[in-house]
């Protein structure tokens, strides 16, 4: 069974900077993807970022240029640094893993909220 997990979310102000990590376990396939979501009040879920095993990333467009995902040294770990952060940033954060002939799992989310 795959479980994520994610931390570092928080009340920050605007203009500052969090870094949220996901920690998967259980049967992770080594051929997948991990990525961040987020949904804010009234709003539908949306991507912030991706990774690939490779490496390769995929942005939102509302996050270019502001956060960064990237894999830590553990095998399925996965950060999002979040730097001038602003209040539409506010909503939970959720973390996805995406493996090959398995689908797809999410975390419970972690609240970022953002003030002015």
């Amino acid at each position: 069974q795959v479980q994520l997990v994610e931390s570092g979310g928080g009340l920050v102000q605007a203009g500052g900077s969090l870094r949220l990590s996901c920690a998967a376990s259980g049967t992770v396939f080594n051929v997948n993807t991990m990525s961040w979501h987020r949904q804010a009040p009234g709003k539908q879920r949306e991507l912030v970022a991706s990774i690939i095993n490779g490496g390769t990333t995929n942005y939102g467009d509302a996050v270019k240029g502001r956060f960064t995902i990237s894999r830590g040294n553990a095998a399925n770990t996965v950060y999002l640094q979040m730097n001038s952060l602003e209040p539409e940033d506010t909503g939970i954060y959720y973390c996805k893993l995406w493996m090959l002939s398995a689908g797809e799992f999410w975390g419970q989310g972690t609240q970022v909220t953002v003030s002015s």
